[in-house]
Parts: C-alpha cells; sequence; structure tokens
C-alpha cells in the first residue's frame, strides 16, 4: 500500500515502516559518530520502542555496544492496517543490532503486569545472567494493578484551581486558549499510580528478589520539570505530582538495593516532541517557541541528542550534573534564564497570524511527523510498501 500520514487531533493513526527504519537508522548514526563509550553491557529498557526509551536503547547497543533487553506494547500491522510505530522502530533497530553482533531481544506486553516481569527474569536468566542498567521510560494512559487488579486512569489536569491559558491548536493550527478544571483527589491518585514511580520500583524489586541485577548497577527514569510556562499544566499538576512520586521511588530504591550499591536517579529532560508530549494541552505551542530560541542559539537538541549526552555527560560521565533534587539534569539548556525569558516573550506575542514567523511549529511538526516515519530524508512516499514487518519476540 501507498502509506501516507492520518493525523487526527494530536495522534498518528498510522505509521510508515520505511520511514521509521530510516528514522531508526538516523539515531544510530548519530550515536556511531559520537565514538564509543565504556557503559553498561547488559541493559534492559522498559519503554524501549518509541522516545526517549528507544533512544536510550540505541545508545546502550550503538554507543557502548551493549546487549539489549526491550520491553514494551505495541502492534503489528495486518494486511489493511499499518503497525504502530513502536512496532516498526523495534524491528529496525533489532535488525541493525544483530546485523552487527549485539543481542537483541523483545517482550511485547503490558509491561505493569506480573507476567511480562516474569517472562523478562526468565529471559535474564538464560541470556544475560545479570543487568547493569534498567531503564525505565513507560508513557501509559492507564495501569492494571497487577495484585489488585483495580484500573488506574491518568489525567492532565491541574491542581487546586482551573486553568485557562494560551495555546496552540494543532488541529486548526490556530492559536487559541485552552481551558482545563481542577482535578478532583481520586484523579490525582490515578495519575501518581500511572505514572508515578510504583511499578519502577516493582520492576527493580522483582530483578533483585530474582538475583538479576549486577553490582553497582544503575537505573533511571525520565522526568519533564519544565519552568513558568508549563507549570499550570505539566508542574503544579497531576502530572507533576506523578512525577514527584518518581523522586520518592528513586530515594527507596536506592536504600532497597543498598547491598548491591545500586543507584538510581531520575533524570530531567528538555521538552522535546514525543507521542505522550503532543497531547499535553500548551506544549505544543511552548515547544515550538522552544525550538526557535534554542536553534536560534544553536543549542537545540532532538531526543536522541539528549539521550547520548545523558550518557556521556551524566550517567558514564565522570561528573554528573544534579539538580538540588539529586535528579540528573540534563535540562540545563532549556531551563537557562535568558532562554526562558525569550521564549515567554513569544509566548505571549505570538498570533494565529505570525505562528511562523516567531515559532519553529513546522519543525515541532515535521518532528511530530517523523515520530510515525514521516517526512524522513531519503524516503519515497510515494512508493508502494508492505505494512507487514517482522519482530522476534521472546515466546
Amino acid at each position: 500500500m501507498v502509506i501516507k500520514p492520518k493525523v487526527r487531533g494530536f495522534i498518528c493513526t498510522n505509521a510508515h515502516p520505511v520511514g521509521c527504519a530510516a528514522a531508526v537508522q538516523e539515531q544510530i548514526d548519530f550515536v556511531k559518530s559520537k565514538g564509543a563509550l565504556k557503559g553498561p553491557k547488559n541493559v534492559l529498557v522498559i519503554g524501549s520502542s518509541t522516545g526517549y526509551g528507544l533512544a536510550s536503547r540505541i545508545t546502550s547497543a550503538f554507543g557502548c555496544g551493549a546487549n539489549t533487553l526491550g520491553v514494551f506494547f505495541e502492534k503489528p500491522a495486518t494486511e489493511k492496517k499499518t503497525g504502530s510505530a513502536g512496532w516498526y522502530n523495534t524491528a529496525a533497530f533489532q535488525a541493525a543490532a544483530e546485523s552487527e553482533g549485539l543481542y537483541a531481544k523483545n517482550i511485547n506486553g503490558d509491561a505493569f503486569s506480573n507476567e511480562i516481569k516474569a517472562k523478562t527474569i526468565e529471559t535474564i536468566k538464560q541470556d544475560l545472567g545479570k543487568i547493569d542498567l534498567v531503564v525505565y521510560s513507560l508513557a501509559s494512559p492507564r495501569r492494571t494493578d497487577p495484585e489488585t487488579g483495580e484500573v488506574y486512569s491518568s489525567t492532565l489536569k491541574p491542581i487546586g484551581s482551573s486553568v485557562t491559558t494560551k495555546n496552540l491548536n494543532t488541529s486548526k493550527r490556530i492559536i487559541d486558549e485552552v481551558s482545563v478544571e481542577a482535578a478532583n483527589e481520586a484523579e490525582i491518585e490515578g495519575t501518581i499510580n500511572v505514572m508515578g514511580g510504583q511499578d519502577w520500583e516493582l520492576w527493580i524489586n522483582a530483578l533483585q528478589e530474582a538475583g538479576v541485577l549486577a553490582d553497582g548497577f544503575k537505573t533511571t527514569a525520565y522526568t519533564y520539570i519544565g519552568k513558568k510556562l508549563t507549570w499550570p499544566i505539566y508542574g503544579h499538576a497531576t502530572i507533576g505530582k506523578a512525577k514527584e512520586d518518581l523522586d520518592r521511588a528513586a530515594t527507596a530504591i536506592k536504600s532497597t538495593t543498598s547491598d548491591l550499591k545500586g543507584e538510581a536517579y531520575v533524570t530531567s529532560l528538555n521538552a522535546v516532541v514525543t507521542q505522550a508530549s503532543s497531547a499535553i494541552p500548551i506544549m505544543p505551542l511552548y515547544i515550538s517557541a522552544l525550538f526557535k530560541v534554542m536553534k536560534e542559539d544553536g543549542t537545540y537538541e532532538g531526543v536522541i541528542q539528549q539521550i547520548a549526552g545523558l550518557f556521556w555527560e551524566n550517567l558514564y560521565g565522570e561528573s554528573p550534573r544534579l539538580d538540588e533534587e539529586g535528579r540528573l539534569r540534563q535540562n540545563y539548556k532549556e531551563l537557562e534564564d535568558d532562554v526562558q525569558a525569550r521564549v515567554e516573550s513569544l509566548w505571549h506575542e505570538v498570533t494565529t497570524e505570525t505562528i511562523d514567523e516567531l515559532t519553529d511549529y513546522v519543525g515541532y511538526n515535521h518532528e511530530f511527523l517523523k515520530l510515525f516515519g514521516f517526512e524522513v530524508a531519503g524516503v519515497d512516499y510515494d512508493q508502494d510498501v508492505s505494512p507487514i514487518v517482522n519482530v522476534n519476540l521472546v515466546d
């Protein structure tokens, strides 16, 4: 079939297998250009198929020569419908890794479940022995508690009072306002249960009990902190409370793995275009303005640049950069006072008529489509391609 993007609101409902493969190869090429890093050798990435998780797997494999085991929840294609972008990304990663003799196995299923945790541990015991880096990079709208069966849902709402703020409506390509009502206590707790640190802890506890964590292992979970403009709906909001729970979990993990001299960090990253960030009100406008400023300064970083920087500078660097909460601080370029002041100025000034002049919405939209394998350089999108691509999965 000839595959063209089908965008509905803040999601793209299809993906291009050749485009996804080309985008993955671009990330691989970037990491290789940095040379070799003395880093982890056996890596588990929980949430490995898109965004920061995928970039972490690519950096581990092609920057450090690591064996990688990826856990994700993605959909394969049918004859009439494309697979998910994460499915195609994983197929491309696996092919590239195996062509260079790197171990790369995949587990597809609900990472919140005890079943997937058990399957992962069994695979580690059979193939890898012990893991020295665990990356936790899950983004999901809901989570089923593996013990009680209760289903929790996350919300993107402010806390305390409702918020009305400027917004870039990507469906209509206009600047308007968005109003979001305040969350109730149940919604706050539900978001913490889905997006907080509980499942990260459960994974580390299960891995430790099974004896598959190496001495001196490291683990990190990713967060976005932001600043003034994003705080009303991101920081001082339900998702912000969930991210605070990651800090709690990091402290708990350090304590429970002290006998292994384990290191657990929350990593604060820049605002970038991901499937998750595109769904958050105000973020398309904020990111478009941020891209404009950082590209002017020559400091713009996409997902792979952020994660490669994290590995080289912080996770395996000689002098890790920590913030006041003990998080690995990879977002320092975004949060510079001058950068934030210029972004805020653009934010207040931009109108529907000046979107392209004052922001880099074109760049934002390009990165959004690229998530799904579209607008990737060198790909012929008029070519007839099969949507069926195989991924080798652990049985």
